[in-house]
């Protein structure tokens, strides 16, 4: 084992640059040369790469986005990109490559592992925490307090202005971001991509809450449940209430990683590199009940992490 490769593709999320930094100073610490593939998979087909080494990736822990850079890369989908994608590694002498992103990512890195002998081991790394195989994703807790961050903000306009506000967040397809954001923010409602949601069951949940003596409401919507501008226009006819969307965006995936998702990236790439030197590859690196663990590529890619409806009840019950 002498050369590591490092690759960060698809979306970013804080703390990327925290698991590149600890994956080129664990590997120089174990003797191991590094490059890294800049602008994802488009990169690797192409041979853009940069030699990596402890003093170059100085002062990147605090960092968001990532210092490789990250694209789309549609030729990478096709078997020619795959196969010079793996033509590339061999040209470079690779003998690890460790993928950094999440399950688009995961998926790629098992695409091109049917393609290379060079071991493959993939650190996830997603602000949508949807990865299957770890309890948590790098960049998740950033996001999620990101998102609770703003959201604290527009609760004080709420309240002053006697408001309902929907706030949108980030998860086309997946709601775990939702979940925990509106539960952190003690949200009234949370809607996500994988429960159906019901207008009269929101209208009817809104009447009751003024009912009560509520004057403000937050709604926690997934931007995958879509027509959130058409939800505001229904709620704010049909309960006679103020209506307001703030949908938050891309500020969402950056900003400096919190302690959290540094931590995460330090400890995935200790144990990246714990496997590579054990001639081990074709794995996920994840936290399964606070311990450090790994999975088959091929079995994150072919199972769906489950969402925990215990929490969406239990947020329903603590927004009483």
């Amino acid at each position: 084992m002498k050369k590591l490769a490092i690759v960060t593709s698809g979306g970013d999320a804080p703390g990327m640059n925290a698991a590149i930094r600890a994956l080129t100073r664990l590997a120089a610490w174990n003797g191991l040369k590094v490059i890294g593939f800049r602008r994802g998979w488009e990169g690797v087909i192409n041979n853009d790469r940069v030699e990596l080494d402890p003093r170059r990736v100085g002062g990147i822990l605090h960092l968001g986005g990532t210092i490789l850079r990250t694209i789309r890369c549609e030729e990478f989908k096709t078997e020619e990109g795959l196969r010079k994608a793996a033509e590339t590694l061999a040209e470079n002498d690779v003998d690890a490559l460790v993928v950094i992103g999440g399950d688009g990512s995961a998926r790629g890195a098992y695409a091109l592992s049917k393609h290379t002998d060079a071991l493959i081991v993939v650190l996830p790394a997603s602000i949508d925490n949807d990865v299957y195989g770890t309890d948590e994703t790098i960049g998740f807790d950033t996001a999620v307090n990101t998102a609770l961050n703003e959201i604290n903000k527009i609760r004080d306009t709420a309240v002053s202005h006697e408001r309902t506000f929907i706030v949108e967040v980030m998860g086309r397809k997946r709601g775990f971001l939702a979940l925990t954001v509106g539960l952190t923010a003690g949200a009234e409602i949370i809607l996500v991509p994988e429960v159906r949601y019901d207008r009269e069951k929101i209208y009817e949940t809104l009447r009751r809450n003024a009912a009560k003596g509520k004057r403000s409401s937050i709604i926690v919507a997934a931007e995958g449940i879509g027509e959130t501008r058409k939800l505001a226009e229904d709620i704010e006819k049909n309960v006679k209430t103020e209506v307001r969307l703030s949908v938050l965006g891309y500020v969402q995936r950056g900003g400096s990683p919190t302690a959290r998702s540094r931590l995460l990236a330090s400890l995935f790439a200790e144990k990246a590199i714990e496997l590579i030197l054990d001639g081990i590859g074709n794995k996920l690196i994840g936290i399964q009940k606070d311990e450090i663990t790994s999975i088959s590529l091929q079995e994150a890619c072919t199972k769906e992490k489950p969402l925990d409806p215990k929490l969406l009840e239990l947020a329903e019950k603590l927004a009483i």
